[in-house]
């Protein structure tokens, strides 16, 4: 009886159109699609900035980022236990469920530390991957901090402090964090679903866009294969450099979908 019906990203509102995402709903939507749509979210862009944010140990914007992110990622990998190696520092902040993609890294966080990466985890959940990963840092001092549970100034620090961003979630309506890492200065690495889709432009080499990674299935080793790429962008200055930089500028804010909000409720008054 809805007049319209909205999801928090273009590409989510087709997707539960599929029986794999819907749970049941699909056959429904399919035959009311005529009032389907998909506006994307935006996060509070006041409360986070790395120019004001008083919850990292020094505030950076688009002038001084390389200076900034360079004492926050000191800062962190200090309060980790972490080696300060020259080794970049990827990190994950979220609910530890299956649905977030803990178990594609979990299959791959050896190789990962093997690689010469150091990983920050922090969240809380399922016990097998809180475990999993609590057993990962006693196995790796120094290459891996985890923290179980949720600290907002926390993950704030680790927003700053991180080279890259893991998000490989299962399934994602739109998903936050990713903007926020972008918003950091943080390149995150996601899967093509939902609002990741929508909102990370996967770096390409050839034309130097981009503001992040990307991979399309939901597979460990696709990831893997990523996360290799992004390893070996971390080596280079100037094309980190411009990663950073796009990403520090994209336009994560609500003032965009509250337009397209008011426009969705005009039409419908």
């Amino acid at each position: 009886t809805a007049d319209k019906i909205t999801t928090v990203s273009p590409t989510y509102a087709q997707e539960i159109l599929d029986p794999w995402f819907s749970y049941g709903l699909d056959a429904l939507l399919r035959e009311k699609q005529y009032k389907l749509c998909g506006i994307l979210n935006g996060i509070d862009t006041d409360s986070n900035d790395p120019a004001t944010d008083k919850n990292i140990p020094f505030n950076y914007d688009i002038t001084n980022f390389e200076e900034g992110k360079a004492k926050c990622k000191e800062a962190l990998q200090d309060k980790f236990g972490l080696n300060k190696d020259g080794s970049p520092v990827f990190a994950m902040v979220s609910r530890m469920v299956g649905m977030k993609g803990f178990d594609l890294v979990q299959s791959i966080a050896d190789g990962l530390v093997d690689r010469g990466i150091e990983l920050v985890i922090l969240g809380s959940g399922e016990s097998q991957y809180e475990n999993f990963f609590s057993d990962l840092c006693a196995r790796h001092p120094g290459r891996v901090g985890t923290y179980i549970g949720f600290e907002p100034a926390l993950s704030q620090e680790i927003y700053a402090g991180a080279d890259a961003f893991i998000m490989p979630s299962k399934s994602e309506p739109c998903g936050l964090a990713q903007m926020v890492a972008c918003r950091y200065g943080t390149p995150p690495i996601v899967r093509e679903t939902g609002g990741l889709r929508d909102t990370v432009a996967p770096y390409n080499k050839y034309t130097g866009e981009g503001n992040g990674f990307s991979f399309a299935n939901f597979d460990a080793y696709e990831m893997l294969g990523v996360i290799r790429s992004a390893l070996g962008c971390y080596g280079d200055r100037e094309i980190m450099r411009g990663l950073i930089s796009r990403a520090m500028q994209a336009d994560y804010g609500f003032d965009g979908s509250a337009e397209e909000y008011a426009k969705l409720y005009i039409w419908m008054l």
